[in-house]
């Protein structure tokens, strides 16, 4: 789906963009920068800290605003199962645990094909709260919680792995699952044979919207949460402004 600038060459509106955002997610997530700003302020210095501490064996993969947004949903969501697929070095790891953690409920249960995220995860972060498998999710469906409440993928981004958890994963997680999916849109459009294009033309077809504040996709949504951020005093863990990430709600 192509994102087209009106005529007159002013930016498309916010609730018009390509019929995947609308107004009330921005303002839902505007209001949850608001609600939670100050909480969600600690854990960017802590975030920030941990960075530091790791730089040598740690490469973030978040950029800023996808971070907050996830880890603001969850504490609004306080689902008490959580699923990342795809770890890496933990920087997203350490983000959905400092969510939980201050949810004081939840459980995050986290699968990768590598295991350095084990080295990296703070214990005291970590507590009774994470479970990590390590090992091809593929052959792992049968141990995937079932009451899922918040699904992250952030694993590979090729199209045949897209087009498997399309197949296999979406239909065991609940209907009303929130989802969010990172990679997609690092250009005006998801890449070609990616994942992510395989994930937006899965949600055109069911006629699923999707949010994002990917600042190539939908500019207008970037720099509208931008000036919430400021208004607030927030700055990011790390300066970064892509933002690939979307999010969706399973039907």
């Amino acid at each position: 789906m192509e994102c087209d600038a009106p005529e007159d060459g002013r930016p498309a509106l916010i609730d018009t963009l390509c019929g995947v955002q609308n107004t009330d997610q921005l303002e839902f997530v505007s209001g949850l920068y608001r609600k939670y700003g100050s909480d969600l302020a600690a854990v960017i210095e802590q975030q920030r800290e941990f960075h530091a501490a790791n730089r040598a064996r740690m490469t973030p993969q978040l950029d800023d605003i996808e971070a907050e947004v996830t880890y603001l949903r969850l504490r609004e969501l306080r689902p008490d199962k959580v699923m990342e697929l795809g770890t890496f070095h933990g920087w997203s790891t350490t983000w959905l645990l400092s969510a939980l953690r201050d949810n004081g409920t939840g459980h995050l249960y986290s699968y990768d094909r590598i295991d350095n995220v084990i080295a990296n995860v703070p214990a005291d972060l970590a507590g009774q709260r994470w479970t990590f498998t390590r090992g091809d999710v593929q052959a792992s469906l049968d141990e995937i919680p079932r009451d899922l409440g918040y699904l992250f993928v952030d694993a590979d981004h090729g199209r045949r792995f897209g087009q498997w958890y399309l197949a296999h994963l979406f239909p065991i997680v609940p209907s009303g699952t929130t989802v969010s999916v990172h990679d997609v849109f690092h250009g005006r459009k998801a890449r070609a044979w990616s994942e992510g294009a395989e994930v937006v033309s899965w949600l055109e077809a069911r006629d699923v919207p999707l949010f994002t504040a990917a600042r190539k996709r939908t500019p207008e949504v970037f720099e509208a949460l931008n000036a919430v951020r400021a208004e607030l005093g927030i700055e990011g863990a790390r300066g970064t402004t892509k933002n690939p990430m979307i999010w969706f709600t399973l039907p």
